[in-house]
C-alpha cells in the first residue's frame, strides 16, 4: 500500500479523528489525532484489515517549546505483512502534559512510555507501571525538556542494597 492510500483509509476510517491535515513527510504517510479518543483510534488502525498496523515499533516525544501545544507524542506504526508504515502524532500542552496509555493497544507502548515520562514528564494516564527507567528515582526534572539547565548537576544518591532497600515500591517486604 502506497503511502497516499495509507492516508485515504485512514481518512475513511477516522474521517473526525484526524484534528490536522494528513500529509507525507519524506514519504512515509502522518495524521494527527487529538488526545481525546485517541486510544479507540489507535485500537481501529492495528485492528483494520487493510490497514494492518499491528506492530508500535517507537513511541517517542518532540519538545517544541514555544509552540501550543508544547509536546507531540509520536507513534510510529508499522505492518509487517503488508510492508507499510503510519507515523501518528498527539499534540500535548505544556499545562496539561497527561494524555491515555496505548499498552491496552500495544503492549510494546509499555516501555516507550515510560522512557517518554522519565525524559519529557509526560504522563500517560492508565499505564500499568509508569515509574522511571533510565534515570534513578531521586531524580529531579526531565532531561530531554529544552527548558531544562545545562548545567545543573544532580547530587549523587547513596549507595543501597537492592534487596535490603528495593527501588520500586511493589517489590518492598518480600
Amino acid at each position: 500500500m502506497t503511502p497516499d492510500a495509507v492516508l485515504a483509509r485512514v481518512h475513511t476510517l477516522l474521517p473526525t479523528a484526524v484534528s490536522a491535515a494528513p500529509e507525507l513527510a519524506r514519504g512515509q504517510a502522518v495524521v494527527t489525532l487529538p488526545r481525546e479518543g485517541m486510544v479507540e483510534a489507535l485500537r481501529t488502525l492495528r485492528t483494520d484489515p487493510e490497514l494492518d498496523l499491528s506492530l508500535l515499533s517507537d513511541v517517542t516525544v518532540v519538545d517544541y517549546r514555544g509552540r501550543t501545544p508544547r509536546f507531540e507524542v509520536v507513534y510510529q506504526l508499522n505492518s509487517l505483512a503488508k510492508r507499510h508504515r503510519l507515523r501518528v502524532k498527539v499534540g500535548v500542552p505544556e499545562d496539561d502534559t497527561t494524555i491515555p496509555s496505548a499498552t491496552a493497544v500495544w503492549r510494546s507502548a509499555n516501555w516507550g512510555e515510560r522512557e517518554a515520562y522519565d525524559m519529557f514528564g509526560i504522563r500517560f494516564e492508565g499505564h500499568p507501571d509508569l515509574r522511571r527507567i533510565l534515570l534513578y528515582p531521586e531524580f529531579e526534572g526531565h532531561p530531554l525538556r529544552k527548558d531544562y539547565p545545562l548545567n545543573l548537576r544532580h547530587p549523587l544518591v547513596p549507595e543501597r542494597d537492592p534487596i535490603a532497600t528495593p527501588w520500586h515500591p511493589r517489590t518492598e517486604g518480600r
